[in-house]
């Protein structure tokens, strides 16, 4: 897949278009996909990064990162993104210019969108310009109860379950790995401490089940209550997983929301828990 950030990096050829910011690339985000794919031209997205909300309103917990975003789409079979930075400059440009810069520049015929569908300054932009413009229209029936706001509300609730049934996958934390106090290690379940990007969503705290390269991880998002932490981390233990991941990216899927975290009357007490949410690590089952 080519990833452009200017309209130029395209090569001009007869492309179907989806339009937008695509934040967890959800059931809905991919129905706009297909219907575009059924344009029979190069599929192809235009997004923008930033979130245009967090320039224009203000910080969006987002579901993922751009990087995130783009393997997304890829896996989904997109043949070309250009990647538009959103500014106070482009929130103000007519509908028909972005039109012309950044849909009539690369050679886009088809446009792949809902009734809702806006764009340009003041969301002037409609599926009725479009059309004036001489763009076809591909009409996107809408997925119920589909939304990016939906799944950050079941992620805040814990509810990765019901998350899950939106992005038709589990949610997931992706970071660097990074050193942290080691306790995982001194209590005999080693764990890799997860440090995310501010803007990204981190679900409720608790203990989770899920995986990450290809195993399974029981994971912790919280203070650790137990040792008087303030500090919120996120640290998976992959089950049965020898090596160093320090400095790596990690992707870690969320499965189930097993219980919440606690301080124990023991460290015997607390490692005894830690093993009992391993074993209802290794029962979980994976949401589709």
């Amino acid at each position: 897949m080519k990833v452009a950030r200017q309209p130029a990096e395209l090569e001009r050829r007869p492309r179907s278009v989806a339009i937008g910011t695509f934040d967890g690339v959800h059931r809905g985000h991919r129905q706009v996909l297909e219907t575009a794919r059924r344009g029979g031209a190069t599929l192809t997205v235009i997004t923008f990064d930033p979130h245009p909300r967090a320039v224009l309103r203000g910080p969006v917990e987002l579901l993922t990162t751009l990087e995130r975003r783009l393997e997304l789409l890829e896996n989904a079979g997109v043949e070309d993104v250009l990647v538009v930075e959103f500014t106070d400059e482009l929130a103000q440009l007519a509908a028909e210019e972005f039109a012309e810069r950044y849909l009539r520049a690369i050679g886009v015929e088809a446009v792949a969108a809902g009734d809702t569908f806006r764009f340009g300054h003041k969301r002037r932009g409609d599926l009725e310009l479009l059309e004036r413009l001489g763009f076809r229209v591909l009409p996107v029936a809408s997925v119920s109860g589909v939304s990016s706001t939906a799944i950050r509300e079941h992620l805040h609730a814990g509810a990765v379950e019901h998350a899950a049934k939106g992005l038709g996958r589990p949610p997931e934390l992706d970071g660097t790995v990074v050193h942290g106090e080691a306790r995982g290690a001194q209590l005999g379940f080693r764990t890799a401490n997860l440090d995310v990007d501010a803007s990204l969503l981190v679900p409720r705290n608790g203990i989770y089940a899920g995986a990450a390269l290809g195993r399974r991880a029981a994971i912790s998002i919280g203070v650790n209550p137990h040792y008087g932490g303030t500090t919120r981390t996120i640290e998976p233990h992959l089950l049965d997983f020898e090596g160093d991941l320090y400095g790596q990216r990690l992707v870690v899927e969320l499965w189930a929301y097993l219980r919440e975290e606690a301080a124990f009357e023991s460290e015997d007490a607390l490692v005894a828990q830690i093993a009992r949410d391993v074993e209802a690590t290794r029962a979980a089952v994976r949401p589709a």
